[in-house]
């Protein structure tokens, strides 16, 4: 039997998936195409060819990016770990390369960049440059954390509170744009499944990116719906779990304008507080359909993991 068009795509999307999380996993070990490819179950030619068709970088560029952007979140919340450690850990054969490799992503050397990344008071903003051009993604300001705390005192209810093991079922997503068709195809999923009437079927937004050091264009997330049990991975469909643990859960009640604000803001809260993020990831779960909103908002609570 043929397989149809729409089958071999989400044949390559699935293979393309387990091969994402094989390199998230292993940014510190081997991922040479020959060792990616293997866990793609396909050969190192045709692995590289979908994989960059599926993504729009090739494995080379994904992992060297991925390594860079890993560092750079290491940078910003662990002062202690020494940059030539860290990058001789990711595989670069010395801090010199290393140096000119960060800098030419992110326009300044790793030093340069923990200074001008003080936990309170920064952000990375919109990228609108690629990697290599003489404008660097690297565009901060300064940001008057009194004017977060403040409007999230006006707009969330915070808790710190203990998590249970959560399970999604999920469609991953690159960048920004298209997001509505990610959720779309997730929900004709779910209903196909019978499960679309539970009330604890809920839809949500899993980060495996941040904002703060990955262009906009090329963050990750996966597209998902909370699921009373874990699933098996099905074509386009994957599972993600959110291991049990302490979060801070915000509370919101916001347009999908406020979504930026409302994730600095938190993330300042947690500073602030003393809090320090632990490795699982950033989250979002919706309580209701913001079209059915008289104002048109989102009744949504975000999750930080902490240790």
């Amino acid at each position: 039997m043929i397989a149809t068009e729409q089958e071999l795509n989400r044949e390559y999307t699935h293979r393309i998936n387990l091969a994402l999380r094989y390199i998230d996993d292993h940014l510190d070990g081997d991922l040479s195409l020959d060792a990616v490819s293997d866990i793609g179950m396909y050969s190192p030619y045709h692995f590289h060819r979908i994989f960059k068709t599926v993504i729009g970088e090739s494995l080379n560029v994904y992992v060297n990016r991925r390594r860079i952007e890993k560092m750079a979140s290491v940078l910003m919340h662990k002062k202690e770990v020494n940059i030539t450690e860290l990058s001789l850990q990711y595989g670069f054969n010395s801090n010199s390369s290393f140096t000119r490799a960060f800098k030419k992503f992110y326009g300044v050397n790793p030093t340069e960049f923990r200074k001008q990344l003080p936990s309170k008071f920064s952000k990375i903003g919109k990228a609108e440059s690629k990697i290599g051009q003489e404008n660097s993604i690297f565009e901060k300001y300064i940001c008057n954390s009194y004017d977060h705390i403040n409007w999230i005192k006006m707009n969330a209810k915070i808790e710190v509170k203990e998590t249970p093991e959560l399970h999604f079922a999920s469609i991953t997503h690159i960048g920004m744009s298209g997001i509505e068709n990610a959720f779309e195809k997730l929900i004709q999923w779910v209903r196909s499944k019978g499960v679309m009437e539970n009330p604890e079927t809920k839809m949500g937004r899993v980060f495996h990116d941040s904002f703060k050091i990955t262009s906009p264009d090329k963050v990750r997330m996966s597209i998902c719906m909370l699921m009373e049990k874990p699933v098996t991975a099905e074509g386009e469909i994957i599972p993600v779990t959110i291991k049990n643990g302490r979060s801070i859960v915000g509370r919101f009640e916001i347009t999908p304008n406020d979504f930026e604000k409302a994730w600095s803001s938190l993330f300042v809260w947690m500073n602030e507080q003393g809090y320090l993020k632990a490795e699982e990831k950033p989250f979002e779960i919706y309580h209701n359909d913001f079209r059915e909103h008289p104002e048109n908002k989102f009744l949504v609570d975000f999750y930080i993991p902490i240790v």
